[in-house]
């Protein structure tokens, strides 16, 4: 079996695959200071819920956009699952696209991942917009190029902001309210923070499709992007496994 690792700024993603299949997934908040030992007790104990065991798992791949976990997390692999894990981004690992920036390194392991992971289901020129710690857009061209992209604040970001900024506004939950203007001081949060990422959502598409001129195809994915489906006029697909089906294709392409 496959473990994948999706190591983000606020959550980490553990997922088993067996031969055809994603088999189960569970998410444990990033933490840098988190040791190798702490995870092997974590997620033995998962793995044990599931009647499976540390021996079951046969490959690892990890993809992190906190080097300071990294290490913790290469040596989870190696102490305790016994295997050598696959890191995305390290010199000879093929990730199956080209990177057309000036700086190449400076791109975040996930957002190409996102793109590998998408590249498999859709054609033609992609946008992928991954609603998580960040708002990331991401163009990867027709011949499978990433391209660059736009980086915005996310919106739990922005409501921990809100929230702390403001003496009297308190923390929210966010959902989609009943009507756009508010009649209390959570409703109006509420509509402000959801219309408000809808209307960058929706904005910033428009203004990359004036600019660039291409049939874009558009796919939404990352841990909030739910929220938005049927809201967004922008967003073609949502795809919440973009992600590890991008770590897949990267097994996949290293192990040939």
């Amino acid at each position: 079996m496959l473990l994948a690792i999706d190591s983000g700024n606020t959550n980490s993603l553990f997922a088993i695959r067996d031969d055809n299949d994603w088999v189960v997934e569970w998410r444990i908040a990033t933490d840098p200071t988190r040791t190798a030992d702490e995870y092997a007790v974590w997620l033995y104990q998962l793995l044990n819920m599931q009647g499976l065991s540390f021996e079951d798992i046969s490959d690892c791949i990890i993809s992190t956009v906190v080097p300071q976990s990294l290490f913790n997390m290469r040596n989870l692999a190696r102490r305790h699952l016994k295997v050598e894990p696959l890191i995305v981004g390290e010199p000879g690992v093929e990730i199956g696209i080209g990177v057309r920036l000036d700086n190449p390194r400076e791109v975040g392991a996930d957002r190409l991942v996102n793109c590998i992971g998408a590249r498999k289901v859709y054609d033609g020129p992609l946008i992928i917009v991954d609603s998580g710690t960040a708002t990331t857009f991401d163009i990867l061209s027709e011949d499978d190029h990433f391209e660059g992209g736009i980086i915005a604040p996310g919106i739990n970001l922005s409501v921990r902001a809100l929230h702390e900024a403001a003496a009297k506004l308190p923390r929210i939950a966010i959902k989609k309210p009943t009507k756009v203007v508010g009649t209390d001081t959570v409703s109006a949060m509420q509509s402000g923070i959801f219309w408000g990422y809808i209307g960058l959502i929706d904005g910033l598409i428009r203004r990359i499709k004036a600019e660039d001129g291409r049939n874009f195809t558009v796919i939404g994915t990352g841990g909030v992007a739910s929220l938005f489906e049927g809201a967004s006029e922008m967003i073609d697909h949502y795809d919440h496994n973009l992600t590890i089906n991008g770590l897949l294709e990267i097994r996949n392409l290293n192990k040939k």
